[in-house]
């Protein structure tokens, strides 16, 4: 029995995955510029495959944040 369509997941493909094909994995080296054309695709190097964090605040922008939050509440308390 399959599963409706209106129930599977939109990002199912694009999720994040510990391990990569090897097509992945030379193609990350040729970004990195670490792959030799004519080279052996047996016995390839590790490459680091870091989940992103979209949506993060940096601590600046948290302390930006936080600084203009607390300049709005001091300007409301003295106009009271």
């Amino acid at each position: 029995m399959s599963i409706d369509r209106s129930l599977k997941a939109s990002g199912a493909l694009s999720r994040h995955r510990n391990v990569l094909s090897r097509a992945e994995r030379v193609e990350k080296l040729k970004e990195e510029e670490r792959w030799i054309d004519g080279e052996s695709v047996t016995g390839l190097p590790k490459v680091a495959h870091r989940k992103s964090h979209s949506g993060r605040k940096s601590a600046e922008a948290k302390e930006e944040v936080e600084g203009t939050e607390t300049e709005a509440v001091t300007e409301t308390e003295s106009k009271d």
